[in-house]
């Protein structure tokens, strides 16, 4: 299985440990993952305009199983994404940190929302996913 994850951009990777770590969590389910800003933008190594980085995005969503829709951070990005793979009927799982805000209608197109506290949460939550 492979995982799209979706998650707020920053060009100075501000939030690089939260990937690596939810990406760990994935991994040890047996569950790849991919992550525009890691795997296609290799951390800033690359760059692409707008529409290049849309067209490369929605390709990667289209190669995965699932879309992991981590809204610890609010970013339109994340929407954009999001509603793609409703759009494609992948199925969406929304996580986020406890105390995040996540919508309404991010709730209603996902099959499940979790809220951790870290990576050991994350890493129990996934461990039931795959099992399911």
């Amino acid at each position: 299985m492979k995982a799209f994850l979706s998650i707020k951009y920053h060009a100075d990777h501000a939030n690089r440990a939260r990937i690596e770590m939810i990406a760990a969590a994935l991994q040890a389910c047996g569950i790849d993952s991919v992550c525009i800003a890691r795997d296609v933008e290799q951390w800033g190594r690359l760059k692409f305009d707008a529409g290049e980085l849309m067209t490369r995005t929605f390709a990667a969503i289209d190669a995965c199983d699932l879309v992991v829709v981590d809204l610890t951070e609010k970013g339109v990005g994340v929407g954009i994404e999001a509603g793609y793979a409703r759009a494609k009927n992948i199925p969406i799982v929304t996580i986020a940190e406890i105390g995040a805000d996540i919508s309404e209608t991010l709730r209603g197109i996902a099959r499940a929302v979790f809220w951790y506290a870290g990576a050991d949460d994350l890493a129990q939550f996934w461990r039931r996913w795959a099992a399911r």
